[in-house]
């Protein structure tokens, strides 16, 4: 049975606000939110923390009986979506329980990945390419709605593991995997002659690259090779043609 609610003030529709705006809102919570009715597809086969559906009128979607569903006028779905052209579906989550770091061989480590749009990238092609990944510090909130989205989902059918590079590089040297680096370097080794598929390789920020501290302690220095009049390549390309050349070895 829909509920129906039509006030902008009503108090979960405010709640709903401040999760789409706010990590420490997600974290106290205990939720996060999404938008779309592809998005909401994916969450209602894959996820099983989906919690609450809010649909505009007018606006069909398949949900589970068991789930709650909210029916709202468009210009209440207006005022509380983060898009400028709402689908007129908005879903709350619950977040998943965090799961411990378990080190792999061929398996990208994300460190200090900021911007929503290359993180949820990169979630999203791990998982197409079925590359285990882990955020170090520093990572953009996967549970944001600009990751989830720009996931395609990737949130929803895999679980993001989220660490410290102290926990990664220690269960890493236990469990005898070497860690590669992304770098500008003169000893720097082409993707194509290194056996990523054996190792653990980091991924740097946007602005800043690799941090110096896991520079430092890495195994192994990596370049993709590239036109010489070309700097540097987007961070979630870089990861990208790491990942595929995981996947091909």
């Amino acid at each position: 049975m829909e509920e129906r609610i039509t006030s902008r003030k009503n108090g979960y529709l405010q709640q709903v606000r401040k999760l789409l705006t706010s990590k420490k809102e997600r974290e106290k919570a205990g939720l996060f939110v999404s938008d779309g009715t592809k998005l909401l597809e994916e969450a209602v086969r894959y996820f099983p923390g989906l919690d609450t559906v809010i649909l505009s009128d007018g606006v069909e979607a398949q949900v589970p009986d068991h789930i709650r569903t909210i029916r709202v006028p468009k210009d209440v779905m207006e005022s509380i979506s983060p898009m400028e052209t709402p689908q007129g579906a908005l879903f709350v989550c619950r977040l998943p329980e965090k799961s411990n770091f378990v080190p792999k061989p061929g398996m990208i480590l994300l460190d200090g990945i900021q911007d929503p749009g290359n993180l949820g990238t990169m979630l999203r092609t791990a998982d197409a390419l079925d590359i285990p990944v882990a955020l170090l510090e520093g990572c953009a909130d996967p549970y944001s709605h600009k990751v989830v989205r720009s996931s395609m989902g990737a949130v929803f059918r895999t679980q993001v593991v989220q660490t410290t590079w102290e926990t990664a590089a220690s269960a890493c040297r236990a469990a005898g995997i070497p860690v590669g680096v992304t770098a500008l370097s003169p000893r720097a080794k082409d993707i194509r002659q290194a056996n990523v598929k054996a190792m653990a390789v980091v991924i740097g920020s946007e602005g800043q690259g690799v941090r110096r501290e896991i520079l430092d302690a890495a195994d192994a220095e990596l370049i993709i090779p590239m036109n010489p009049h070309c700097e540097s390549l987007n961070a979630a390309a870089a990861a990208t043609i790491v990942m595929w050349q995981m996947s091909q070895q």
